[in-house]
């Protein structure tokens, strides 16, 4: 037997190794670089992907830590953390952006481009974390969200579409929790304490009674100590049955993965059999469900289970919180979801591994792709390599909910920010003119104009100033157009450094892949081994209140926060249930740094309005709502649709990007 345990320990040893050895093994797929750049779905049709038992093997994932769905994507079990839990962390990278426009800034393709610089080119051990897209603006207004041009995910139609099936799994589950609550609003209405006890706790043909285990949670949540169904009290089998939900207090939604305007308000119950118990309500799209920020935070099965039964769908007439435990689905929904837990290993064009997990909804939800596959990332590069993860919108939003919301439950230190810019966003935000979805860009925007882009810098020197509160260093991506010219560029460069930034470069990753970015790269590198001090925007023991206020001023640039009548009896409320000590994630326009959308660069002498506030308790943050957020988005005139269909002769698709 000590032969055997010696045996087990060299072999386990050499497990390790293979696993933190360096990239030599790497086998980077060399591009066919075009010009001019052919269209994304082209550019992905015309690479042949690596095996994905190939992409894992490279990168140490051993072949029985894998779920295979096809060729080119593959399920990581979790199991992978118990074998790697001595591996050392890696580098741990943020790319966010300024204030997005309709020129777009090319966060994603920078994070592709990024991960393909330092994995093919500098041959550093390296992993990409992206959210996975909803189909919704996929098929809607904005196209696919694998990046684009030579820095893209493939294959990238599977990567926009259906993936592994995980959002229609979360779909699944919010809509059984959101049908069960109405269900059980029914059944409260038609029958006594009794009755309810009764069917909820039915006899079996010998008279036994027996509670099913996510009763007892329920039990131990009223306080009563008691196991057995038939030691209730008249009083406690009341209260054990009948949750009284107040329907105007219902925060839990049905959810679809596609826009539909027309589902924004609807009326459900009109039915003769529900017996005129009428209620209107909405859907969402699917990726605001609660249900897909609880996997993005998530650290394990039983911490998933725990955040799921959390999760509250309104409050009981007597301002207790209902949760999903409460109404018996929270371990349902557990079935539902037990294989979305796992990260989806995918692949740059270039060959270097991608963990495509969780989509949450970055306005109402905090935006980042998952703990989970961040932290597997980290153990595989081990401490020479680098980790590239995509915070959702602009710093203001994404990469502020990444550090006080996701690094705060992960525990996990960041290095470094990566902030993307393009010249012609930051014109802009100088006070360029509008721009008209289809019509020719403003010669504002193609021709030199050194005035608007010195002062749309001040957005991204903004960004810039409220990174380094965190401690993180800053590295600018200015992702270059052929229209930009030298005297822009420096301008802009030095803006950025004058803010702090360690370093700002030109990327065209775009056009050149990898190749593009490696200046990127460098720069990454060594801002990486630069100290750092990481820490948070605000501690957790203040007050709500004072949370928000300090992300307003200190983010945002407000002068002060106007709270609602509606807002401040939320606060009170949810402080009373015990929430007052949970993060902030505000529901803000993306476009601005203040509530109006229409208010470019760095607004000043505003107050921010807080009409509302919701609580993820599940997920683990308050959210207050800024003026109005929708969580439905609805089709555009001409949706991206017209141009998708089916090779039928080679079964590719067309016209996504």
């Amino acid at each position: 037997s000590t032969q055997a345990g010696c045996k087990g320990f060299m072999l386990s040893r050499q497990i390790l190794k293979r696993c933190i050895a360096t990239m030599a093994e790497f086998e980077p797929i060399v591009l066919d670089l075009k010009v001019p750049v052919p269209s994304d779905i082209d550019i992905a049709n015309a690479v042949t992907p690596k095996p994905i038992l190939k992409v894992a093997k490279e990168v140490g994932i051993l072949e029985n830590e894998l779920e295979f769905y096809g060729s080119a994507k593959a399920k990581v079990r979790l199991s992978i953390l118990d074998r790697l839990k001595d591996q050392k962390n890696g580098h741990y990278v943020v790319v966010t952006g300024i204030n997005p426009t309709p020129l777009g800034e090319g966060k994603s393709t920078t994070s592709v481009g990024l991960a393909q610089a330092l994995g093919a080119h500098l041959r550093k051990k390296t992993f990409a974390c992206l959210r996975q897209p909803s189909m919704g603006p996929t098929f809607g207004i904005k196209g696919g969200a694998a990046g684009g041009g030579y820095s893209q995910v493939v294959p990238m139609d599977e990567f926009n579409l259906h993936l592994t099936g995980d959002i229609h799994a979360i779909t699944a589950a919010n809509n059984l929790l959101a049908a069960q609550l109405d269900a059980r609003m029914f059944h409260e209405s038609t029958q006594s304490d009794k009755a309810l006890f009764n069917r909820l706790c039915p006899a079996d043909k010998h008279g036994k009674r027996e509670f099913a285990p996510i009763m007892l949670r329920r039990l131990r949540k009223l306080g009563i100590d008691k196991t057995d169904p038939n030691a209730l009290s008249d009083e406690e089998q009341g209260r054990f049955a009948r949750l009284d939900v107040d329907p105007t207090t219902i925060t839990w939604n049905r959810v679809v993965d596609i826009c539909d305007r027309y589902l924004r308000s609807i009326t459900i119950g009109q039915g003769p059999e529900e017996k005129g118990k009428i209620r209107q309500t909405q859907y969402d799209i699917a990726v605001a469900s609660e249900a897909m920020a609880v996997l993005a935070m998530t650290t394990s099965l039983a911490d998933m289970r725990e955040r799921l039964g959390r999760m509250v769908v309104g409050s009981s007439r007597a301002a207790e919180p209902v949760t999903a435990d409460d109404l018996g689905v929270a371990g349902a929904m557990m079935v539902l979801m037990k294989d979305t837990i796992m990260p989806n290993l995918m692949q740059t064009l270039e060959g270097t591994p991608v963990f495509v997990h969780a989509g949450p909804f970055a306005n109402i939800a905090h935006g980042n792709s998952s703990i989970l596959a961040d932290k597997i990332a980290l153990k595989l590069v081990g401490e020479d390599g680098y980790v590239v993860t995509e915070a959702g919108f602009g710093a203001d939003i994404g990469a502020e909910k990444f550090f006080d919301i996701k690094c705060r439950y992960s525990g996990l230190v960041p290095q470094c920010a990566v902030i993307v810019a393009t010249i012609r966003a930051l014109k802009m935000h100088g006070g360029g003119p509008a721009v008209t979805a289809g019509a020719p860009l403003d010669a504002a925007y193609t021709d030199e104009n050194t005035e608007l882009a010195e002062r749309g810098a001040a957005n991204l020197a903004h960004h810039i100033r409220n990174l380094r509160k965190f401690g993180v260093n800053v590295v600018v991506a200015i992702n270059k157009f052929s229209t930009d010219t030298d005297k822009e560029i420096e301008i802009v460069r030095q803006k950025a450094l004058a803010a702090g930034a360690t370093e700002a470069v030109l990327a065209t990753h775009w056009a050149e892949g990898g190749k593009g970015a490696v200046e990127l790269a460098n720069a990454v590198v060594r801002a990486c081994e630069k100290q750092s001090e990481f820490r948070f925007l605000y501690p957790l023991e203040i007050g709500i209140k004072q949370k928000i206020e300090t992300i307003a001023k200190e983010i945002y640039g407000a002068d002060g926060v106007e709270f609602s009548p509606e807002a401040e009896r939320k606060i009170e409320l949810y402080t009373k249930q015990g929430f007052g000590g949970l993060p902030i994630c505000m529901a803000k326009t993306h476009l601005s740094l203040s509530h109006k959308p229409e208010l470019k660069g760095v607004p000043t002498g505003f107050t921010l309005p807080i009409r509302d506030v919701r609580a993820s308790v599940g997920a683990g943050f308050i959210y207050p709502l800024v003026g109005t957020m929708s969580t439905m988005p609805g089709l555009p005139t001409r949706p991206c649709f017209f141009d998708i269909d089916l090779d039928l002769e080679t079964g590719k698709v067309l016209g996504l990007f």
